[in-house]
């Protein structure tokens, strides 16, 4: 049950996302261009989305247990930090060069936009690089471990 919900909620995302025009990398950058050719309507998009998703959040946060049974696990951070703010920079890089962020950039692959594969390629890429920086990050070095020093 819990694939088959999952797999719904994707292709109603996927479907606001095609309909609301962000999976249009046109149409997105024609948003970010504050000083050009601005097109407030993606504005309208976020600010219903935000809405939906706060008031979802206040209900979620009254619950222990989803819909279907699992278990309720939500975000408890609260600080702002370096990471949180590079991420941050980083993904608006990227949302203002490709006109995609990752969840439109996927139904662009499925609409076979080859700018779509690039961006989601890149991102592969550079998710795994993430992963390889952090896991090199948390394990001890050489020095460390022959002079059984600990972090």
């Amino acid at each position: 049950m819990t694939t088959l919900t999952s797999l719904l909620a994707g292709l109603l995302f996927g479907l606001g996302l095609l309909v609301s025009g962000m999976a249009n990398p046109t149409k997105v950058l024609g948003f970010l261009d504050l000083a050009g050719a601005w097109d407030p309507s993606l504005g309208l998009v976020m600010a219903g989305a935000v809405s939906v998703a706060a008031m979802a959040f206040v209900l979620a946060s009254k619950r222990t247990l989803s819909l279907l049974g699992a278990t309720m696990r939500l975000p408890t951070a609260r600080h702002i930090d370096r990471r949180l703010v590079g991420g941050s920079l980083l993904f608006g890089i990227g949302w203002g060069l490709a006109g995609f962020c990752p969840g439109p950039a996927l139904v662009a692959v499925g609409m076979g936009m080859i700018k779509a594969f690039v961006f989601v390629a890149a991102m592969l890429v550079g998710m795994g690089a993430f992963e390889l920086f952090e896991r090199r990050k948390s394990r001890p070095s050489r020095r460390e471990e022959t002079s059984g020093v600990s972090s």
